[in-house]
């Protein structure tokens, strides 16, 4: 559920470009209204803005915003004006080839839904000329490769119906190859974790629980490691509650001294408009705080500004 304020009425993306245009005239920009504009306009809105900039002006809206910004802000912002599966993409690819960041572009791909990952998919080779699974086998490893490319290949169910008889089926076989034996058998936890659906994964982490009397995560954390760990977690976490992952990867964000502010752009700008309202809920719930309040004390300046005006208010 999107926490995005638009206007109630139809907005013009020629004016909205035309006052852009003025914001960023004279010495130094006019940040707030840059804001003000593009921090209420959703993806579809903001796809028009920029074809109508660059039909008005011959150049393309992010350069502009790339020159005139700075800092936290330009980063959030130029993230921002892509569409959502674009962003995505821009992410993924930065983080397999640019700024080598394994384990964001691990939760990229294992937080994502299939057809939304097919849609990166596409965009991907479209913009880099090659697919994600070639610098996912590039820049990746051991079990942790073959889980990514495996979840990114696999074109799983999305519907809530599950299947009793393979859960408990599927839940004994993950039980064979950890707990009951010495080692690990990884393959078993890579075909169930890639191949089956969110809500018969998470079904099948209850039936473990309640067969075994172990919880399938704290199993996960006993028999794997490193970056394969990580995956299988985040795959496991959003499988059973997608919100509670994002805003516990927030709390993590902004806990202790300094601030992740990589991190939070990141989840604040990509969940923003899918399920920022349920994320914000899970915050509270857990830590007694508004998420508004913990990145109004994180963050300053118009940096600040943007970040919650995307998170919208607390109620």
């Amino acid at each position: 559920m999107s926490s995005l304020s638009v206007p109630p009425f139809p907005t013009n993306p020629r004016q909205d470009a035309i006052d852009l245009y003025k914001a960023f005239k004279g010495f130094g920009c006019d940040s707030a209204a840059i804001i003000n504009i593009l921090a209420h306009r959703d993806a579809t809105q903001r796809a028009y803005i920029q074809h109508e900039y660059k039909a008005m002006y011959s150049k393309d809206l992010s350069t502009r915003l790339s020159s005139e910004l700075s800092g936290h802000l330009k980063k959030a912002m130029l993230l921002w004006i892509l569409d959502p599966a674009g962003r995505d993409a821009t992410i993924l690819r930065q983080a397999l080839t640019e700024d080598i960041d394994l384990r964001t572009a691990t939760e990229i791909i294992c937080s994502r839904t299939p057809s939304q990952l097919q849609t990166i998919k596409q965009i991907y080779y479209s913009k880099y000329g090659v697919y994600p699974e070639n610098d996912i086998h590039y820049q990746t490893s051991g079990e942790h490769k073959k889980l990514l490319l495996a979840y990114v290949g696999t074109v799983r169910y999305e519907g809530p119906e599950v299947d009793p008889q393979m859960v408990s089926i599927d839940a004994k076989d993950l039980y064979k190859a950890g707990e009951k034996r010495l080692g690990t058998d990884e393959k078993t936890f890579i075909c169930i974790f890639s191949e089956r659906s969110r809500a018969q994964l998470a079904a099948i982490a209850y039936s473990y629980h309640h067969t075994y009397g172990s919880k399938l995560e704290k199993v996960v954390k006993g028999e794997t490691s490193g970056n394969f760990e990580f995956a299988l977690l985040t795959i496991l976490s959003c499988a059973e509650n997608h919100a509670k992952y994002f805003a516990k990867v927030l709390h993590k964000a902004m806990k202790g001294l300094g601030t992740n502010d990589t991190t939070l752009i990141r989840t604040v700008v990509t969940r923003t408009e899918i399920d920022m309202q349920y994320i914000k809920a899970e915050y509270y719930q857990k830590h007694q705080k508004s998420l508004r309040d913990a990145i109004h004390s994180e963050t300053s300046g118009h940096y600040r500004t943007f970040l919650l005006e995307l998170v919208g208010p607390n109620a």
